[in-house]
């Protein structure tokens, strides 16, 4: 079971470095959960400071560029990540795709970059209000899932476009059909995302092929995403 908390633009260095204070004993809290946090670029120093070397909790970031080094303004590499003491990287997101021109195909370059140099990989995939709506929902998948690389440190995580930030939510039902039918395309871990909250954590998480959640706004506040790492610990104990 994988909890991982997206913080997206959101916490500086600051506030990073108290919530990561705050969390680094989650992990002796809720066994069986791997516990996963992603700052922003400029708060993965202060949260690794705020966790300590003995902490479980792994530290995460929201992108890795694709090349080892090279003239691409804004972007940070692999070996730029693990220098610091970063274990992953999300990539593909909803939002990337949508404001920054994510692609399939930068999706898997991405994924494959950061697999090879040493990162975990958090892989997104998901349908639009629209798609589902047109029946699209498979098709959009099998072409998102089918880019991906076969990794053991590769994780893919199924967030409805249409349930991130805005408070909507798939059913526990729509939840496990979709990830059963990604399960049937790859053999890698599936998280869900999409509004996850410590109200609907425990039956989102106990559907048979949710292996965990990418968790969005309930993972800024301590006490919420400890919520939803107990629920997913609780799973993990049945």
């Amino acid at each position: 079971m994988l909890i991982a908390g997206n913080w997206k633009m959101f916490k500086g260095a600051h506030e990073a470095r108290a919530f990561a204070t705050r969390i680094r004993h989650l992990p002796e809290r809720t066994q069986g959960v791997d516990v996963v946090v992603c700052p922003p670029f400029v708060s993965l120093q202060a949260a690794l400071q705020g966790l300590g070397e003995e902490s479980l909790v792994r530290v995460y970031a929201q992108n890795v560029h694709w090349e080892l080094d090279g003239a691409f303004t804004g972007e940070v590499s692999a070996p730029m990540l693990l220098e610091l003491g970063v274990k992953g990287a999300i990539v593909g997101h909803s939002e990337r795709r949508q404001h920054f021109g994510e692609t399939d195909e930068t999706v898997r370059q991405r994924a494959e970059a950061g697999l090879e140099a040493g990162l975990s990989v958090i892989a997104c995939v998901g349908e639009t209000g629209t798609e589902r709506e047109s029946d699209e929902t498979q098709d959009v998948l099998a072409r998102q899932v089918g880019v991906l690389p076969r990794h053991e440190r590769l994780v893919i995580a199924y967030e409805p476009v249409w349930a991130i930030g805005t408070g909507r939510t798939a059913t526990p039902e729509m939840a496990q059909e979709a990830h059963a039918f990604i399960k049937s395309l790859h053999d890698a871990p599936v998280l869900y995302g999409g509004s996850v909250k410590p109200e609907n954590a425990l039956v989102l998480l106990g559907q048979p092929d949710v292996d965990g959640a990418l968790v969005g706004g309930a993972s800024l506040d301590p006490a919420s995403f400890e919520a939803i790492c107990l629920a997913g610990a609780e799973v993990a104990a049945a």
